[in-house]
């Protein structure tokens, strides 16, 4: 059983004089995940690589299921930490981490050293000599195959030695917090979580909004959406969920709109209600899930009328997506099946039969001004009202 990692990181690697600030939240995020896993341990850093310690007893499969979660990381590296004792011993050692971890040997394997410590007495080359015969010596039914082996085992020669072979692939992007915050709306569809998720993995810190329309919605639809909150901290942290009623503002634009427009009038105040709290909250900008042309609301028109009420910058992540890749990536978060669960939200309640697919947005304005006697006073209500609770993965 390892008891000691190597995590490594892609994108931060390329950073200049700041990396050391990515690098120390990356730590940060890592003890953060920890806290969720029975056991103790030390997360500590070196010039280009990070390192986690089991003190203690600690679930395996948990911890790895918890850091493959963990913005930032781009391979965990179980490994065997070595003081330097001679090539001897490192070759001695190589053959009990092959030996214990590999119980069938008729494989093929290469033998990949890097040594950053200059001053160790053998080089790269004749490290990957000395230990690849010892493991062909030790085992004769290895074979040696440089270009495309089943092992490549890993030697790193560093102020101590260390010995690896697998990279549990994690899912890489920046440490979440140094890219600031964005407000997420966040629906009961399939779409919204994944454009959360993705965004997250950017490193931006994530807030959500969500409109429902009591009695139309119902309470298990608004703890659906609870649920996909939920989903997507696993990835983003804490979520602040602020919870819309969007009832009366719906029935108000149905009552003095044309019913053709009603979506796009309504998504235009969706909208608003999302920048006024993520301005209150300090949000730099607005997250959604949609694809061009997936619904009448995601034409190229429709997006530019919807665009117009915004100051903020809309981060649209999923924009070019088909939906096959967006089930794709929900089912890779675990929030397929909970989008699916067949609970309506406002957008679908108030849908016109046919829906304007190029709205003009002098139309739209000239239509809006029905509203002008209490649309204000109907947006104050729902954000005085509005519910804000703070969810995680682990309620």
């Amino acid at each position: 059983m390892f008891s000691s990692f190597i995590i490594k990181y892609a994108e931060i690697g390329v950073k200049g004089k700041n990396r050391y600030l990515f690098e120390d939240a990356l730590v940060r995020q890592i003890k953060y995940a920890l806290k969720k896993c029975e056991g103790e341990f030390v997360v500590s850093k070196t010039p280009g690589r990070i390192f986690l310690d089991a003190q203690t007893e600690f679930d395996y499969d948990d911890v790895i299921s918890h850091l493959k979660k963990v913005c930032g990381i781009s391979g965990i590296c179980p490994m065997v930490r070595l003081e330097d004792e001679g090539i001897d011993k490192l070759k001695e050692e190589v053959v009990k981490y092959f030996d214990e971890t590999y119980p069938d040997k008729n494989v093929t394997f290469k033998v990949c050293a890097r040594r950053s410590r200059k001053n160790y007495p053998l080089d790269s080359m004749e490290i990957n000599r000395e230990v690849g015969g010892a493991l062909l010596d030790a085992f004769p039914e290895l074979k040696v195959d440089v270009h495309e082996p089943q092992i490549e085992l890993v030697v790193e020669v560093r102020e101590k030695i260390f010995i690896y072979s697998e990279i549990i692939p994690g899912i890489g992007g920046m440490p979440l917090g140094t890219n600031g915050k964005a407000m997420l709306l966040l629906s009961g569809g399939i779409d919204s979580p994944v454009a959360g998720y993705m965004i997250a993995r950017r490193g931006v810190k994530i807030d959500a909004v969500y409109f429902h329309a009591p009695p139309y919605t119902s309470e298990r639809a608004k703890q659906k959406v609870v649920d996909l909150a939920k989903k997507v901290s696993a990835y983003a942290g804490p979520i602040y969920l602020h919870t819309i009623n969007f009832t009366d503002i719906q029935l108000y634009i149905y009552e003095q709109c044309p019913h053709e427009e009603l979506t796009i009038i309504m998504r235009r105040y969706m909208m608003m209600i999302a920048e006024m709290i993520a301005k209150e909250t300090e949000c730099q900008a607005l997250i959604t899930g949609e694809s061009i042309g997936q619904v009448a609301s995601q034409t190229t028109h429709s997006l530019a009328v919807t665009n117009e009420v915004c100051t903020l910058p809309v981060f649209r992540p999923l924009i070019a997506f088909d939906k096959e890749d967006i089930v794709t990536i929900s089912k890779q978060i675990d929030a397929y099946e909970t989008s699916i669960q067949p609970y309506e939200d406002c957008c679908t309640i108030f849908v016109a039969k046919h829906p304007v697919t190029k709205p003009n947005l002098a139309y739209i304005k000239r239509h809006e001004e029905n509203l002008a006697e209490k649309i204000d006073e109907l947006v104050k209500t729902a954000l005085e009202t509005r519910e804000t609770i703070i969810v995680t993965d682990e309620d």
